[in-house]
């Protein structure tokens, strides 16, 4: 009974059958976990509030916090609604609303969800869509949200989700370990300077690295920033036609560098390091270069978090055959098809979305705190744009330039920079991350991880062919 019902969570499209084997397996297996995670955590619970109150599924990020921490500003203005969060981490919070607004459960009446799913879920009918409220209400402005995350957040121009923070990536760097090397930086870099870089300013025996990379398995961990580098070498998961690219030598150049780069030069114990991990290294000045997230400036720029606040550089994602690397993300708010207060939650999801929240938290926490990447008029607020003044623009620009539609070199049948946005992606990406993290550990070598990376892909991309 439990397998059936799990199934049901990945809806099969029009003209093709649903992923076979191992990937289906694991999805199964992950849902079934998600499933069981606690619902409690944040604030409010899954039951209660009456007939005006709404229930939000949120992920329990700093950000978000805020959002809570202020809701009493919304609930003040809007004397007739009563909200009950249900915060919960990243992993838990996917399992529980994929779980819930798959099968129709009704009881969130907002939930966030990224531009992973956006796009899947509104043509399957699980959420709603939000261009009717958007229209109806002009000065909510949506036509400020940086249009990547717009696009990347509809179908066939309608809306439905509205970004509340969004991020890319870029490559950050020590100013004043490189300033001591005599190195300066390309302010827009290869691949191949960055190993260059990275070969000087390594030294191990005082526990100071050439760069800090990911290698944690997991499709939201290392695939990350590794997927940017696969189209940065012009490698792609699949060609048109959706056969398995995995073992491309544009793929195997990309990960093979970035294998050997992090095994040479990275930080000791790579295969385990996730953001959390680099970001602590970065803040303490034990590694000259990081590749990754653009929110990471929250943690190297905060007084309280990094010793090297002030010291440290901004430049775009290393290109080689290809530029602007960076990646899209966003975590949105969307109202579920079987939300029976779609009024209410709208007024919440505006109100959390909308530029006046964007000022209030200025002014309330600190620039600081602002949600950052999600409308371009943040980066005009005075005391943001000076707070910001080091990474406001070159994460305005990588996000500017991500183009999910579009985001290697060959024609794709799929959408996504850092993520394919198919259903089976948190699965194939789950296993294929696994090779990839093994090989960073040296357990086998990228080429011995890929060709068991490109079986995976094969098994998935059959399904997607015509016939199948």
């Amino acid at each position: 009974m439990r397998i059936r019902l799990l199934q049901a969570f990945r809806p099969r499209s029009p003209g093709r059958r649903a992923a076979v084997g191992s990937t289906r397996r694991l999805g199964v297996v992950a849902v079934a976990a998600g499933l069981t995670a606690s619902a409690c955590a944040g604030a409010g619970s899954l039951t209660g509030g009456g007939a005006n109150a709404i229930t939000i599924a949120i992920v329990s990020n700093s950000q978000m916090q805020d959002a809570i921490s202020l809701s009493g500003q919304f609930e003040k203005a809007n004397p007739g609604i009563k909200l009950h969060f249900v915060s919960l981490p990243e992993n838990e919070a996917r399992a529980k609303i994929t779980a819930s607004v798959a099968t129709g459960g009704g009881e969130f009446d907002a939930v966030m969800v990224s531009n992973y799913e956006t796009q899947m879920w509104a043509r399957y009918g699980w959420l709603t869509d939000l261009q009717p409220y958007i229209d109806a209400h002009p000065s909510y402005d949506a036509k400020d949200f940086i249009p990547t995350l717009r696009s990347a957040l509809s179908l066939n121009g309608h809306m439905y989700s509205v970004p509340f923070y969004g991020e890319s990536s870029f490559l950050m760097y020590n100013k004043k370990m490189f300033a001591a090397a005599g190195i300066t930086m390309d302010p827009n870099p290869t691949w191949d300077q960055v190993t260059q870089y990275a070969a000087k300013l390594n030294d191990p025996a005082h526990k100071r690295y050439g760069i800090c990379l990911r290698g944690d398995p997991g499709w939201g961990e290392v695939l990350a920033p590794l997927d940017t580098v696969i189209n940065a070498y012009g490698g792609r998961w699949f060609d048109k036609d959706w056969n398995a690219q995995l073992t491309s030598p544009q793929v195997e150049r990309a990960v093979g560098m970035y294998v050997d780069l992090v095994r040479k030069y990275g930080e000791p114990g790579a295969a385990s390091s996730g953001f959390q991990e680099c970001a602590n290294l970065m803040a303490q000045g034990q590694t000259a270069m990081w590749y990754d997230a653009t929110s990471a400036v929250s943690v190297l720029e905060d007084p309280a978090t990094s010793a090297v606040h002030g010291d440290i550089g901004y430049v775009p994602a290393p290109r080689a055959v290809k530029a602007n690397n960076g990646w899209l993300y966003t975590w949105s708010l969307g109202i579920p098809a079987k939300s029976s207060h779609k009024d209410a939650a709208w007024k919440f999801v505006s109100w959390m979305t909308s530029k006046e929240y964007i000022a209030s938290v200025g002014k309330t926490l600190g620039p600081s705190h602002i949600p950052p990447g999600s409308r371009e008029s943040t980066y005009q607020i005075p005391a943001y744009a000076a707070a910001a003044q080091a990474y406001a623009g070159p994460t305005l620009t990588a996000m500017q330039n991500a183009n999910q539609l579009a985001p290697t070199v060959d024609p794709v049948p799929y959408t996504g920079i850092q993520f394919l946005a198919i259903p089976e992606f948190q699965d194939l990406g789950t296993l294929v991350s696994q090779q990839i993290s093994a090989a960073v550990a040296g357990q086998i070598s990228s080429q011995q991880a890929l060709a068991q990376a490109q079986q995976y892909a094969e098994n998935v991309g059959k399904s997607y062919q015509k016939g199948a």
